[in-house]
């Protein structure tokens, strides 16, 4: 699990820094295994907007643009980039910049003259500043980009990237609400959790959606979203989290269902409207029906994978990929945006089996939180509406058997054992209160209701391990073992 520093700060902003954080989420069980920046040093960059373009007089393939650079004169800059232009928004580095160059060296900005024109400034491509490793012509920044704004600042370029080896039972923290949820509790810091209103239906049309195999499918969400801008580019600001959590940007519609899954922990699939044939059912594949997948894989099913079906039969892997024949495109105009349950055993070593993974196999497979998938739908509608337009439809839901939440019964007594301190009750039902898990009390002990997004909490042990992970291995004292020893003469 990869992520922006600055994103889960928005979150939750606890007063640490980049390493302690790191340090305290470490301790506590969530692996930090690196920390990297997002870009290298440089300075002296700003933003610019290129004013005026005329070719070089010596030279067939350079421009000589007259550039605002906001320094209160207009700069005389030789280019050489293929989509320079007037009024076009760049990253310039003014004289006296420094860049990062080849091998750990520095590229120092300086005034030059090129094939007797003389150039006061650098127009920078995206590799130049080190921000990727590919770059096809100048960095172009949206239209709104103030211009003299240092370019580290507006693209948030001191941002940290942390990478967290989670252990399989802590699907929970594969997102930022998840990682966010846990500096909470652990800094004992305030969490700034969104605030999700439901979409009121502008239509009134839904989509009949079932689920015949309650054993592998507790719960399947759907909503009908019509003239939609498929088409419409997706805003630099969520380009870069995803970017930043190890996504590429495909389409303003996928990436919303990305953002939405790293953001929340909700997979998400978007259907194109058109091409569904009939109502959807949750049903166990027959064995021998075949399936041409996102990924133009055709894979042939047993009877123990669960399948996504309309009347035309299988249109999508559950919980792990969706079907090429059912796909949202460029020239989509009508979406049904899918927000499911499923269970982790119906879905676990069904991906490797086709020898692939995904991103929504390997949260579905460990567990994914069965109680907010409505939410995660009007957050997605949210975004889609702000991006790509739109009118929604009611939200419309097949409800099956959701996993049973037991109580678990923790003594008092039996974790200051374990852990070989004291606790008292009331410190324990504070760090209860911190993790956000509801409980009864009484004299010596508590029984814990695990929340929908914890899997992993379903002996006495578990909550233990809460206890005292929460408290801080790091204050656990180091006693050695005592035993009696009997002499012999």
């Amino acid at each position: 699990m990869q992520f922006s520093e600055k994103w889960l700060r928005t979150w939750v902003d606890p007063k640490l820094s980049t390493e302690q954080l790191g340090h305290l989420l470490t301790m506590a069980g969530l692996e930090v295994e690196q920390i990297d920046a997002v870009a290298p040093a440089f300075k002296g960059v700003v933003v610019a907007q290129v004013l005026d373009v005329v070719k070089h007089p010596d030279a067939d393939r350079l421009t000589v643009c007259k550039v605002d650079a906001g320094t209160g004169e207009t700069l005389n800059i030789v280019c050489g980039a293929p989509n320079v232009r007037a009024g076009l928004k760049v990253a310039c580095a003014l004289i006296g910049a420094s860049l990062p160059g080849e091998a750990n060296t520095t590229l120092d900005i300086k005034p030059v003259k090129m094939r007797g024109v003389d150039s006061f400034g650098m127009l920078c491509s995206a590799r130049e500043l080190g921000v990727t490793e590919e770059s096809s012509g100048l960095l172009e920044l949206p239209s709104d980009a103030p211009v003299g704004m240092d370019f580290r600042s507006y693209r948030q370029l001191d941002d940290r990237l942390l990478t967290l080896k989670l252990t399989p039972n802590r699907a929970d923290c594969l997102s930022i609400r998840g990682v966010a949820r846990e500096v909470s509790a652990l800094a004992t810091t305030p969490f700034n959790a969104l605030n999700i209103e439901a979409v009121e239906p502008k239509i009134a049309d839904s989509f009949s959606v079932g689920i015949a195999s309650p054993q592998g499918c507790g719960r399947f969400a759907a909503r009908v979203i019509r003239k939609v801008n498929a088409k419409a580019a997706t805003p630099d600001w969520m380009k870069e989290r995803l970017a930043r959590s190890g996504q590429r940007s495909i389409s303003a519609l996928v990436d919303v269902t990305n953002y939405v899954m790293l953001e929340l922990g909700q997979p998400l699939h978007v259907y194109d409207l058109a091409k569904l044939k009939g109502g959807i059912d949750v049903r166990f594949a027959r064995k021998g029906e075949q399936l041409k997948l996102l990924n133009e894989q055709t894979v042939e099913l047993e009877d123990d994978v669960l399948a996504i079906t309309d009347a035309s039969g299988v249109i999508g892997l559950a919980g792990i990929m969706g079907g090429d024949s059912t796909k949202a495109d460029l020239e989509t105009r009508d979406i049904l945006l899918e927000s499911a349950f499923f269970y982790p055993n119906a879905i676990a070593g069904r991906a490797r089996r086709f020898n692939f993974s995904s991103d929504a196999s390997h949260r579905f497979e460990r567990g994914v939180d069965f109680d907010r998938n409505v939410e995660c739908i009007e957050r997605a509608t949210q975004l889609i509406f702000e991006i790509c337009g739109g009118e929604a439809g009611p939200v419309n839901e097949a409800l099956a058997q959701l996993p049973e939440r037991k109580p678990v019964r923790v003594r008092t007594a039996r974790a200051s054992k374990i852990i070989g301190i004291e606790f008292p009750d009331a410190a324990i039902a504070d760090i209860f209160k911190r993790l956000g898990f509801a409980f009864k009390q009484a004299s010596g002990a508590f029984e814990v209701t695990p929340p929908s997004h914890r899997f992993d909490i379903e002996i006495e042990e578990d909550l233990i391990e809460e206890i005292a992970r929460v408290y801080g291995f790091e204050n656990i004292p180091a006693k050695p073992p005592l035993a009696p020893a009997l002499m012999y003469a």
